[in-house]
């Protein structure tokens, strides 16, 4: 499904592409942040206190969906939905993916524990659509962050795949993963 919203002004009526991207990972790779570093709008957020053992991670999750917004010119808005990171949110996941033109798989590069789960989650997402994706290797600017291309071997990818280098703070580096995978959905629509 392709989402396309309609803008009129005067005597002018002009169709605005929008593009919906999926932003996924692990419980606290960064999704939220990711999404609050660009969005043009007050992200909303679903997020609920944690009770469990979790909490040394963070302090709150997102139970449904981050939702933001990006203009990126007169005729193309992107859509970003932020997934839940826990696995008893996954209910969410197919929901979210639904219409989806690309995705973007966030990976905490100081968390090598999380490696293994951000894989799964990428699985999954790829058994949803196959659309395109990119991986986005988040804390680059941690002195024990795991580079990109470490990360690519040890989360046994495909040399075609890319896993990009990512600060979620940083709304040019979100910029820089956003523009690769929207790169990538313009690539596959014109073949």
């Amino acid at each position: 499904m392709e989402y396309v919203a309609v803008r009129c002004a005067a005597k002018d009526c002009k169709a605005m592409q929008t593009v919906k991207m999926v932003v996924t990972g692990p419980f606290a790779a960064g999704k939220t942040e990711f999404i609050g570093s660009i969005s043009e709008i007050a992200v909303v957020r679903t997020e609920r206190k944690i009770s469990d053992e979790t909490r040394a991670v963070k302090a709150q999750t997102t139970v449904a969906m981050d939702f933001g917004r990006i203009t990126i010119d007169q005729d193309l808005v992107l859509y970003l939905f932020g997934t839940p990171g826990q696995r008893r949110f996954d209910f969410m996941w197919e929901i979210l993916s639904e219409g989806m033109l690309g995705f973007v798989v966030m990976v905490d590069a100081v968390r090598p524990e999380t490696f293994r789960e951000a894989r799964s989650i990428l699985d999954t997402f790829r058994k949803y659509s196959e659309t395109p994706f990119v991986v986005a290797a988040n804390k680059q600017d941690h002195p024990d962050a795991w580079s990109p291309e470490d990360m690519k071997i040890a989360l046994g990818l495909d040399d075609g795949i890319k896993v990009l280098p990512c600060i979620a703070s940083q709304k040019e580096s979100v910029k820089y993963v956003l523009l690769e995978l929207l790169y990538s959905i313009l690539e596959r629509v014109q073949d």
